[in-house]
Formats: structure tokens, C-alpha cells, sequence
């Protein structure tokens, strides 16, 4: 996995204890820094998974203490090649719980924070990226061509909220739960509203494969939906590029969507009903699958009060959605017995 380098400013008084915990960290090499304004600079090199366990030590002892900071920073290369994980010292610190060594390789919750908080603005960048991927998936469906489909999911903008979503969900974050909600909101409001315009403008038959195909669902839509979940969230927790991630997710949620306006649009409301209910199927697996990745990986606060308030959200949440996933899963069996 990835390196990470954290640099960590402290007063000159704190300098052998805070020297002491690292000597204590596994798979950890520091050195000593000049002073910055009178104050104590220490860095370390360490392995992307281990960088949280670093950040919650020092957060712990030095979040009170004033002139404390922590700055992580991504290893692009070293020379000469640094392997860290040669340090073999035991970590001394008890709060380090044997669960966690087992978890998948993932970046820090802060890191993570980072990445996806940015998704969740409702920005002018994301309206126009709404707006453009609907006019060209709009026109890929009327066209029949997976190709030009395909390419608008590229620059499709919905994979950050609702991987915002679920991890608000297992950290316990309102503002960033309320940020991704609103905006994912908008984002299915202007692919609606555009694609009716344009359905009403061009004629749209479910006669054309790529549009009939997206008025039913089956259980193979329930598998895609689940694996794109998944693929999202781990695209993130491991610091991999999360650009072909983000056309599954896109692939599971604007086409439907637009088939769906687009039908409005046409005055075909009942295969339109159809594309409503693939798109509801979708995004419902699609954060079930990213709760359940998030909890799985061990995300969580870092205080115990915290981590215990999250804990009983990312709960409720698996049921709420488990039990929309098992409703709309009855309603598919229905729809197939008809």
C-alpha cells in the first residue's frame, strides 16, 4: 500500500515524549526537523493503514495542547526505497484493539474526510457536470449507443455523495450527511427536470434497446447496484483513482433516471414508473453496500462516545435500507409474476 508522511509541530517541553511514542509505533521511521517559530517539529514515514493509528495517538495526548498540528502528506516516491514495515517494534499503546489489524488496508477517516467532503458542495462545477452528463446520456439513449453512455458517465458527478452519505453515516456526521443529501437531491432534481424537457422535445420509445432495457428490474440490477457500491467506497478507503469507480456508480444511477424524465417527458408514465423503480433499487443497494463497506473496514470516530452514537446510526441505517432493499425486492417479485 501507499506511504504517508505526518508532520507534526509540538511545543519544545513535549519533544521526548512525543519522540517516545514513535519509538513505541511499528512500522514507523521519524527524524527530527529544524524548529518552526520556537516549536518542536518531528516527521514520520509509515504505511497509509497505520497512518490513523498515529494521528489518533497524537490527537489524544496533544489536541488541548496549544500550538499542536498534524499535517498528513502523500509519498509519491523515495529514494532510496523506504520499506517501513522493517521496523518490527510492538506497539506500546493498549487502545490499539486486534479487531483493527484485521480490517481491509484503508487510508485514514481523516484522509477519507478530506477526499469526499468537497464532493458534497453543491457547486457550480457540480450543477454543470449534472447538466452536461444528462444532455449527453440523453442523447446516447435516443442514439442507441453504449458508447456515448458510457462517456457521459465519466463525467457524471454522483459517485462523491453518496459514498458522502455513507460514511457520514458511520461517523456519526450530521452537516456531512445533510450536505450530501441535499446534494445529491438537486442532482436528481436537474437530471429529472432536464431529461423531461428533452423527452417531451424528441420523441422517446422503450423500443430502442438501451432505453426498454432500463424500464425493469431484475435481480442482476440488484447484484450491479450492491458491486458498485462496494467498488465505490473501497475506491476511497484505499486511495485508488476513483474516476472508473465513479462510471459504475454513475452507470447504476443516470441512465434510469434520465430514461425515466425522458418518458415523463414523452407521456409513457407507466414504463416511466418502471425506470423510477430501477433507479430507487439502485441508489437504495448502492448505500447499503457502502454502509456495510464503510463498517466493515473499521470506519468510525476516534472517542469511544462518538464511535458508540455512530455505531447505533450505521445500525439503523443497514436496517432502513435492508428494509427498502427487501420492500422493493417484493415488488419486483410481484412485477415478475404478473
Amino acid at each position: 500500500m501507499a506511504q504517508r508522511v505526518l508532520k507534526i509541530i509540538l511545543p519544545p517541553e513535549a519533544k521526548e515524549h512525543a519522540v517516545a511514542l514513535l519509538e513505541a509505533e511499528k512500522d514507523t521511521v521519524f527524524w527530527q526537523e529544524e524548529s518552526s517559530e520556537g516549536n518542536f517539529v518531528i516527521s514520520a514515514l509509515t504505511e497509509a493503514d497505520h497512518s490513523e493509528t498515529i494521528m489518533d495517538l497524537f490527537e489524544q495526548r496533544y489536541s488541548a495542547v496549544e500550538g499542536f498540528k498534524l499535517i498528513v502528506f502523500p509519498v509519491e516516491a523515495a529514494i532510496p526505497r523506504t520499506d517501513v514495515t522493517e521496523k518490527n517494534e510492538i506497539s506500546v499503546d493498549s487502545e490499539v484493539d486486534d479487531a483493527k489489524k484485521l480490517t481491509i488496508l484503508r487510508i485514514s477517516r481523516e484522509e477519507l474526510y478530506s477526499d469526499i467532503v468537497d464532493s458534497t458542495k453543491l457547486s457550480t462545477t457540480f450543477i454543470l457536470m449534472a447538466v452536461l452528463s444528462t444532455l449527453v446520456v440523453a442523447v446516447g439513449l435516443q442514439k442507441n449507443s453504449v458508447a456515448v453512455i458510457i462517456g457521459a458517465m465519466v463525467i457524471a458527478p454522483f459517485l462523491g455523495p453518496n459514498v458522502a452519505l455513507a460514511l457520514s453515516t458511520c461517523l456519526g456526521d450530521r452537516e456531512l450527511g445533510s450536505n450530501a443529501i441535499r446534494t445529491l437531491f438537486a442532482g436528481v432534481v436537474i437530471v429529472i427536470i432536464l431529461s423531461i424537457c428533452l423527452g417531451y422535445l424528441f420523441e422517446t420509445s422503450t423500443t430502442i434497446p438501451e432505453v426498454g432495457s432500463r424500464t425493469q428490474v431484475d435481480w442482476l440490477d440488484i447484484a450491479l447496484a450492491l458491486a458498485s457500491g462496494c467498488a465505490g467506497v473501497l475506491a476511497f478507503t484505499t486511495g485508488a483513482s476513483s474516476a472508473v469507480i465513479g462510471v459504475m456508480v454513475a452507470v447504476a444511477l443516470l441512465p434510469p433516471l434520465t430514461v425515466c424524465g425522458l418518458l415523463l417527458g414523452a407521456g409513457n408514465f407507466h414504463e416511466a414508473i418502471g425506470a423510477l423503480l430501477l433507479f430507487s433499487t439502485n441508489i437504495i443497494c448502492i448505500n447499503l453496500a457502502g454502509v456495510a463497506t464503510f463498517f466493515s473496514q473499521g470506519v468510525r470516530p476516534r472517542t469511544w462516545w462518538q464511535a458508540d452514537k455512530a455505531k447505533k446510526a450505521t445500525r439503523i441505517a443497514l436496517l432502513l435500507w435492508s428494509f427498502s432493499l427487501g420492500l422493493l425486492a417484493l415488488i419486483i417479485l410481484y412485477l415478475q409474476m404478473k
